[in-house]
């Protein structure tokens, strides 16, 4: 039986298919080439949104550029849960391990909201690459959808009343969150506050819509990439993919 996991596995955005050349970027020539110290005719596993993973061929390699040839397919594309993420961005090691650790644990679609109390920025590039990267080490065969920020009113505005919607409420009275959790399948998202959590109205404005349901963490404050980690694992426990 072979054995193609300890090879080296990347992203790519173009269609794959049985004998397709592809021309990898310069970044993963680098990788490849520099790093690893791969030669031609060495095999890596490649594998891009709908398409599964697939085994391939180092046919050109420099330092600029690498051209793989696509051989066999090893798994056919599958999708995980339906659970979205939706974070107020917060200082820039937290939003990448929000972002690294959400891709981890499966998530289907990531949106920053913006909030009264949100002070920080999200570079939309570099998220981009966090997420591939982290698709690449666990053995994901899609990678979450990324949206641009919204304003935490014009997302309940537009919001689809079909998904669930559910938001860590550090300061009221709440299900704790595996109780509620338990009962809330996909599709589903989680809201998780900024640094300083909601404002008053922001909770009140929450807790009025009907697609909303408010949860607990229990009796300690976390940080947002914690209460982020700690929900989004929580919910996969109970009603994901684990």
């Amino acid at each position: 039986m072979r054995d193609f996991g300890i090879l080296p596995r990347l992203y790519v955005v173009e269609s794959l298919v049985a004998g397709g050349c592809i021309n990898l970027d310069q970044s993963q020539a680098h990788y490849l080439g520099t790093v690893l110290r791969k030669v031609e005719g060495d095999k890596i596993r490649v594998f891009a949104d709908g398409a599964g993973e697939w085994l391939a061929e180092l046919s050109s390699l420099s330092k600029r550029r690498v051209e793989i040839t696509v051989l066999e397919q090893l798994r056919t594309a599958s999708a995980g849960p339906d659970i979205w993420l939706l974070f107020a961005p917060i200082k820039k090691t937290r939003n990448s391990f929000i972002v690294e650790k959400a891709t981890e644990l499966g998530i289907a679609l990531l949106q920053p909201v913006i909030t009264a109390r949100t002070t920080s920025k999200i570079r939309m590039d570099k998220m981009s690459a966090q997420i591939i990267e982290a698709a690449e080490q666990t053995e994901r065969l899609d990678l979450p959808q990324i949206r641009d920020p919204l304003k935490l009113q014009t997302l309940l505005d537009e919001w689809d009343a079909g998904r669930r919607l559910v938001f860590a409420d550090e300061a009221g009275d709440a299900a704790p969150a595996v109780q509620a959790l338990a009962s809330i399948k996909a599709p589903c998202a989680i809201l998780i506050g900024p640094e300083g959590g909601f404002t008053p109205e922001e909770r009140a404005l929450l807790r009025s819509k009907p697609f909303v349901t408010p949860i607990s963490l229990g009796p300690r404050i976390l940080r947002a990439d914690t209460a982020a980690l700690a929900t989004l694992s929580l919910w996969q426990a109970v009603s994901g993919d684990w």
